[in-house]
């Protein structure tokens, strides 16, 4: 117990202290994790909305596919991509590998699914009447789109927060596609993994602490998202 309680005591100096090396991988992490999460929503949303207001072949495997990727394990997805991203790999001379693109490339992909998912299920949640009124106004699909939209923001913006969930706490696709580099492509998590087999608990613990009231900023405002007046 009393070397828990000095660890914690010595990762709260560290914390409070404003240790450059803490902040640094923290601030790699809240960066990476922000731009997959913001590129996911790009692409996500759009597919959300277009799967869920339009009937079209093929449909049903876009769903199950999206389905499937949001269960997909995070090493699955870096073995994937290193694969595609390592010198002799198809992407090789973009020189992704071993750098935060290459992180933000894989997170990319575990975010998208979860967004997408999450949209569709915010747009079939609004009542059914809103589609209806869009089109006896004459709206075109685009406007209709946005219509939906903005009806739907706080569920919609709900799936960001809980993309970027999702991203921030993942270690495979960091570990395999950064490489863990100090300065440069190392997170909290794969810190927080590498520091600890090295024996430098207080150095994990801080970082663990750091990530801790991350995930819980995001699941607090995912809380008032949800709980927003529709």
């Amino acid at each position: 117990m009393d070397t828990f309680v000095n660890a914690l005591a010595a990762a709260g100096r560290l914390i409070f202290g404003f240790d450059p090396e803490v902040y640094l991988v923290a601030w790699t992490s809240l960066w990476v994790a922000a731009t997959a999460c913001v590129l996911a929503s790009a692409a996500g949303i759009p597919l959300g909305l277009t799967v869920a207001l339009r009937r079209f072949r093929g449909r049903g495997l876009v769903l199950l596919t999206l389905n499937t990727l949001m269960a997909l394990p995070t090493v699955v997805v870096g073995l994937f991509f290193y694969a595609f991203l390592s010198r002799r790999g198809p992407l090789g001379a973009l020189g992704l590998l071993y750098t935060p693109w290459g992180i933000i490339v894989g997170e990319l992909v575990l975010a998208l699914p979860i967004v997408a998912n999450l949209t569709v299920s915010a747009v079939n949640g609004l009542d059914p009447r809103l589609r209806l009124t869009c089109r006896s106004l004459g709206a075109s699909p685009r406007q209709e789109a946005w219509m939906v939209l903005r009806e739907g923001r706080y569920a919609v913006m709900a799936a960001v927060v809980a993309g970027f969930g999702r991203v921030i706490g993942e270690v495979g696709v960091a570990m395999m596609l950064g490489g863990n580099i100090a300065g440069f492509t190392r997170t909290m998590t794969t810190a927080i993994a590498l520091e600890t087999s090295k024996g430098e608990f207080e150095l994990g613990l801080a970082l663990g602490l750091l990530l801790l009231l991350v995930a819980l900023c995001a699941n607090a405002v995912l809380r008032r998202l949800q709980r927003a007046p529709r």
